[in-house]
C-alpha cells in the first residue's frame, strides 16, 4: 500500500474527527441553527482547534503496533490502547479526555490479565457503542494491502479486531460490513459501485446469522434516499455505521461529507471519524480544505505513522 493511500484515510479520519470533537452530544435541532461549518475550539471538551479524539487515537495506536511489528499482534495492541488509556500516548495534546464504557471495561479486563487480548470486549447487546468501528480501519487496509482481499478468512481477523473492545456480533457484522465496502474503496470503485458490492458481499458472508437481520435497512435498495430524519447519530455502532454509509451516499466530495456528518449531531466525532476514513480514501487528502489540514493538530506525527504503515505493506 503507497504512503498517500494511507495518508489519505487517516488525515480523512483524523480531521472529520477533530471538526465533531467541539460539538459531540450537541442535538442535530441546535447545529440546524447553528452548523459546524470548520474547525472550532472548545465546546463539549474545552480543546483547541484541530484537536482529535479517542477515534484517531485507538486508530493511529493500532497502526503503530501493525508497523512495528509488521503482523497483527492482539496483546501488543492492547498494550499500546492501555498506554493511550493510562498515559495519554497517541494524543493530539497529551491529553485523554474521552473513552467509551465499553472500551475503558474491556481496557480494564485486559490490564487484569482476566481473558485473552481478543476475548476482552464485552458480548452482551448493551456492549454495542461503535468503539471498534471508529478504529477497524488499520486492520482492513493491512489486511488488504498484504492478502489482496477482504473475504471469509479476512473477516475472522476483522472480527477478533473487534472483539479487542466490542465482542458482540452486531459490532462484528458492523466492522465487516465497514471493511467490504472500504476494500471496494481501496479496489478503485466509486461509493456506490463499493456500497452495493460490499452490502452483497455481506449477504453472502452474514445470511446465515439471525443478527444480520439487523442489517436490514442497509440492504434495502432505496436505503440511500431514507430523509435524514431517519438517520440517527448515536453511539449505538448500527446507528454510527448507518449514519456514515448514509451521508457518502449523499454527498460528492469530502467538505461537504464531513459537515453532513458532524451535523447530524450526537456522537459527531465518531460518526465523523467512520464517514471521513472513508472519505479520505474516496476523494484523497487533496480534496480535504487547507485551512483544515493546517489546523490538524500533531499533523506531521500523523504523517510519519502513515510513512511506518505503509512501509511494511508494501
Amino acid at each position: 500500500m503507497d504512503a498517500q493511500t494511507v495518508k489519505n484515510f487517516l488525515l480523512g479520519l483524523a480531521v472529520a474527527d477533530a471538526l465533531g470533537v467541539p460539538v459531540e452530544f450537541e442535538s442535530r435541532r441546535t447545529l440546524q441553527k447553528n452548523p459546524v461549518v470548520g474547525m472550532l475550539e472548545g465546546g463539549s471538551w474545552g480543546q483547541p482547534a484541530g484537536t482529535w479524539s479517542d477515534d484517531t487515537s485507538m486508530t493511529i495506536a493500532a497502526m503503530e503496533s501493525i508497523s512495528r511489528l509488521g503482523r497483527i499482534d492482539y496483546v501488543d495492541i492492547m498494550e499500546n490502547f492501555l498506554n493511550w488509556y493510562l498515559h495519554d500516548s497517541f494524543t493530539a495534546t497529551g491529553e485523554r479526555f474521552d473513552i467509551g464504557n465499553t472500551t475503558r471495561s474491556a481496557l480494564v479486563r485486559y490490564s487484569r490479565k482476566i481473558l485473552p487480548a481478543n476475548k476482552c470486549g464485552a458480548t452482551d447487546e448493551n456492549s454495542n457503542g461503535n468503539g471498534s468501528l471508529m478504529r477497524i480501519l488499520p486492520a482492513t487496509i493491512y489486511l488488504f494491502a498484504t492478502r489482496g482481499k477482504i473475504a471469509a478468512d479476512e473477516l475472522e481477523i476483522i472480527h477478533e479486531f473487534s472483539a479487542l473492545t466490542h465482542g458482540h456480533i452486531i459490532s462484528k457484522i458492523s466492522c465487516g460490513i465497514y471493511s467490504l465496502v472500504a476494500a471496494q474503496l481501496l479496489n478503485g470503485k466509486n461509493f456506490f459501485d463499493a456500497f452495493a458490492i460490499g452490502i452483497d458481499d455481506a449477504k453472502k458472508f452474514y445470511c446465515a446469522d439471525a443478527a444480520f437481520d439487523n442489517f436490514a435497512r442497509l440492504c434495502d435498495e432505496n436505503f440511500a434516499a431514507l430523509p435524514e430524519e431517519k438517520i440517527s447519530s448515536s453511539g449505538y455502532v448500527l446507528h454510527t455505521l448507518e449514519a456514515a454509509l448514509w451521508c457518502l451516499l449523499n454527498t460528492d466530495d469530502y467538505k461537504s461529507l464531513a459537515l453532513k456528518a458532524v451535523n447530524l449531531g450526537g456522537d459527531t466525532d465518531t460518526v465523523g471519524a467512520v464517514a471521513g476514513g472513508l472519505a479520505g480514501i474516496l476523494y484523497g487528502a487533496q480534496s480535504i480544505p487547507a485551512d483544515w489540514l493546517e489546523t490538524l493538530k500533531r499533523r506531521d506525527y500523523l504523517e510519519k505513522i502513515c510513512d511506518d504503515f505503509a512501509a511494511i505493506t508494501n
